[in-house]
């Protein structure tokens, strides 16, 4: 009894192990196919190709569709074999991943055309749609969301049914509602629902995907499709109008200061002050210098840089401005005609050594990260 339930237990075991095998090599031989038909060298097999790999669920298939774009993927039409160059030199085996020693001479770059591309584009932000970081998800959705490939929808419903990041999941339902807004085999309930989360997006993009309708859709979709342009227009319209109001007031207030500080000196001091743009201009390029010699000798104060230039910015330009009041102004209260003259020739000696001290017409300082 005891040499019989062993034989029994060394069966399953050997049973386990050979679906296990069979089911790998299942599951192993789409993949293998398709990427063997980039070697055929024709742009349709190549479609196909990239769409198969898309959603095959292998590993292999983000790297192997990353070569494709960067022109690293290799395929030799003699043999059907296709090859991955890798950034650091080595090269691969695309179907299996196994390392290869070199590419045969014989091998060439599989050609993509713009069609192709854009494509390509699609396949990578489907590909990084259940990346584990949530930015990856979000921009891999915006991908999806301008390229609409339908290819996407079963990729994008399930991340979309997985998702709990709550900006992810309104990107996977903006990628969604894109997919079915051209997907020729939707409903037209599902259009309509499609066109009602565009609408509420309301940016260039939705009013783009919207305006990229065409013309034999039902009525129902033309006139929703028509309402929700119309809507997207008039938002954008109030915005930019918010906008440059807020523009003007921005600009309004500097040329305000600018113009009161000038009144004050003159009123105060009968100075006329020619000179008060070098100020500013003395400002910015001490806080450029500052920047520029933080992050060329010490990297690693750069997020600091910015509290560090501009204090100084301030005590430089104060500094000069004291310095010409004490050799020049002080002699010139009084006669505002003379204090015109002299402060525009400091204006004209200050300014002419800023272009070649800079090496370039115009330079501008860095934000820190974060």
């Amino acid at each position: 009894m005891l040499n019989h339930a062993v034989d029994r237990l060394r069966a399953i075991a050997l049973a386990v192990l050979l679906l296990a095998a069979f089911g790998h090599s299942a599951l192993a031989a789409p993949f293998e196919d398709a990427v063997a038909k980039f070697a055929n060298d024709a742009y349709s097999d190549t479609e196909e190709a990239i769409g198969a790999l898309a959603t095959s669920g292998n590993p292999l298939a983000f790297p192997v569709i990353s070569a494709l774009q960067d022109g690293r993927l290799m395929a030799d039409p003699d043999t059907k074999k296709v090859y991955v160059t890798q950034p650091d030199g080595k090269s691969i085996d695309a179907a299996t991943g196994a390392a290869v020693a070199s590419v045969p001479s014989s091998a060439s770059a599989v050609r993509l055309n713009n069609k192709l591309r854009r494509v390509v584009e699609a396949a990578l932000g489907g590909l990084t749609l259940l990346s584990p970081d949530p930015a990856k998800r979000v921009q891999a959705a915006q991908s999806v969301f301008k390229t609409h490939d339908e290819t996407m929808l079963p990729v994008v419903d399930g991340a979309l049914q997985k998702e709990t990041n709550k900006a992810a999941k309104l990107a996977f339902t903006e990628a969604r509602a894109a997919i079915l807004l051209f997907k020729s085999d939707a409903t037209d309930v599902e259009k309509l629902e499609a066109i009602a989360t565009i609408k509420a997006r309301g940016d260039q993009e939705a009013l783009a995907l919207l305006t990229g309708l065409t013309g034999d859709q039902p009525a129902a979709i033309a006139s929703a499709a028509a309402g929700a342009t119309a809507a997207i227009q008039r938002s954008l319209a109030l915005w930019s109008t918010v906008q440059n109001a807020w523009y003007g007031l921005s600009l309004g207030s500097v040329l305000l200061l600018a113009a009161i500080g000038l009144a004050i000196t003159f009123g105060v001091m009968g100075v006329i002050n020619m000179a008060h743009g070098e100020m500013v201009m003395i400002g910015a390029y001490v806080t450029f210098v500052v920047q520029e010699t933080i992050r060329t000798r010490y990297p690693g104060l750069f997020d600091y840089s910015l509290l560090m230039a501009v204090p100084l910015a301030f005590i430089v330009a104060g500094a000069i401005g004291i310095l010409i009041e004490r050799s020049i102004i002080r002699f010139l209260y009084g006669r505002p005609l003379e204090t015109l003259l002299a402060t525009w020739g400091c204006r004209w000696f200050s300014s002419r050594p800023s272009g070649p001290c800079s090496g370039r017409p115009t330079v501008r300082s860095a934000i820190p990260p974060g």
